[in-house]
């Protein structure tokens, strides 16, 4: 009797080998295929920035002195591909001083695909093509803050073809980051606060020159803290567009996140009312509706800047656009009101509550309504209410003593 290769008992063990051989091999290239599917929807692969920076993780233990034995040394540069110069010289007291170099980060902690000397090449078209290649290092530490840049109108700036718009160094700086919390407190340092205007001011210089000679800014420059920067009103990282209708809409909330709270606002003798005095007259109640049915919508009613003003907000008593100047309060009203007249702007109360020293006579007439004339008109309404119903009752026993006598003969 003879048996077949391929049914023989004697090749079975062989058979089973190679089976396992295939299926070893045909899982190993499922897992490099999943592997590799993983790292292409990893999140740091789905929040890939714009300009990529090598990922390559360069040598750790290479110590800052031997990068900065080249890049110490001014007068370190390199040509780029439209015949400018890019300044490699790194200043080794700045970074020692900056956040970074305080807390020991290595260069190549940043730099992770540069090793050793030679470096692996590196090409530019000019300086921003360098810096956009160079700034998502910032990643690898910060990525929650980077991945807010990418909804902020910055970004979107850059989407539509606009190199300029502003990435982390361009904020930060690269090699002297400077700390904005204070470690001891966690709040913003106080020269931080001055900081902030001149950084924005390197692309919107001509607001911070409006925003300095503000009440605002003259205060923030005088050194108060309590003033609010670029960052309290338009964001950090994910900086909104204020063209929009949706901030349109929401910009009063911004304002009153300072200009309700009591303890900042009781230094400067400011009420404290404005968000309530605003919601409860008409364009106020408008503009919320708005805000909660109908975010992206437009409407002309009017929010805070449009009557005190963008970048441009001054003392509510300055000659020139001060609203307590009853003939700047008139100029403001005819802008949506143009035929308002000399009186009109009476009739509005501005952001306080009627008190004796604040609009006396609507407050007296308020408290003759809410204590007499309320009382007297609901109260004897209620007295004679009570007194008819008591008499209908009253009459309805005298009329039926004992119950009716014509029910009583029918039962």
């Amino acid at each position: 009797m003879s048996f077949n290769h391929e049914t023989s008992p004697r090749s079975a063990p062989r058979r089973a080998a190679a089976n396992k051989k295939l299926l070893l091999l045909f899982c190993g290239l499922c897992a490099c295929a999943l592997l590799l599917l993983g790292l292409g929807n990893s999140p740091a692969a789905a929040a890939a920035p714009r300009q990529e920076a090598s990922p390559t993780l360069g040598p750790l233990s290479l110590d800052d002195s031997y990068c900065l034995s080249c890049h110490g040394q001014p007068g370190s540069t390199m040509k780029l591909e439209d015949g400018s110069t890019l300044d490699l010289f790194v200043d080794p007291n700045e970074y020692s001083h900056s956040i970074h170099g305080e807390k020991g980060y290595a260069c190549v902690q940043c730099h992770r695909q540069i090793g050793e000397y030679p470096h692996a090449p590196f090409t530019a078209k000019d300086r921003r093509d360098a810096a956009l290649q160079l700034y998502p290092a910032c990643y690898f530490c910060h990525s929650g803050e980077y991945e807010a840049t990418q909804d902020s109108v910055h970004a979107r700036a850059f989407d539509a073809g606009n190199k300029e718009g502003a990435v982390c160094t361009d904020c930060h700086t690269a090699h002297a980051v400077r700390p904005i919390n204070d470690p001891a407190t966690g709040k913003i340092r106080p020269d931080a606060h001055l900081w902030i205007p001149e950084t924005c001011a390197q692309c919107h210089n001509a607001i911070y020159q409006k925003y300095r000679n503000t009440v605002h800014g003259e205060a923030l420059i005088n050194g108060n803290p309590d003033v609010p920067t670029c960052i309290d009103c338009h964001g950090v990282h994910n900086i909104s567009d204020p063209t929009t209708n949706q901030f349109r809409l929401n910009s009063p909330d911004i304002c009153t996140s300072c200009h309700t709270d009591p303890k900042r606002m009781d230094k400067y003798g400011i009420s404290t009312d404005v968000l309530t005095t605003y919601v409860s007259d008409f364009h106020g109640t408008t503009v919320t509706l708005f805000e909660k049915q109908a975010p992206d919508a437009q409407t002309n009613k009017p929010v805070c800047y449009d009557c005190h003003g963008v970048h441009d907000i001054l003392r509510v008593d300055d000659p020139q656009k001060g609203l307590h100047v009853r003939e700047n309060l008139l100029k403001r009203c005819q802008v949506c009101h143009p035929d308002a007249t000399a009186d009109f702007p009476d009739s509005w109360l501005s952001h306080y509550i009627p008190s004796p020293d604040k609009y006396p006579m609507v407050y007296y007439v308020n408290l003759f309504y809410y204590f007499f004339l309320i009382p007297v008109v609901l109260g004897g309404m209620g007295v004679l209410v009570v007194m008819d119903f008591g008499r209908s009752m009253i009459n309805r026993f005298r009329k039926n003593p004992g119950g009716s006598s014509e029910e009583a003969s029918h039962v």
